[in-house]
């Protein structure tokens, strides 16, 4: 373990994040949240409608 490992520093890889528009706010019948230009979604988080994922393979246990 006498030897050092050294790496090489990564250049060029960095991106900008994406923007949207500026103040964009909630799409929600009466929230006035402004939303990040990086958020890409529409509403706000309190607002955002439940999304449930895609269980695949899963088997569930009868009761």
């Amino acid at each position: 373990m006498a030897d050092i490992l050294r790496g090489n520093k990564i250049t060029g890889t960095a991106r900008a994040p994406k923007a949207h528009a500026k103040d964009r706010v909630c799409v929600s019948d009466g929230c006035e949240t402004k939303l990040s230009q990086y958020n890409k979604r529409a509403y706000c988080f309190a607002h955002t409608p439940t999304r449930f994922p895609r269980l695949r393979g899963r088997v569930v246990a009868d009761s």
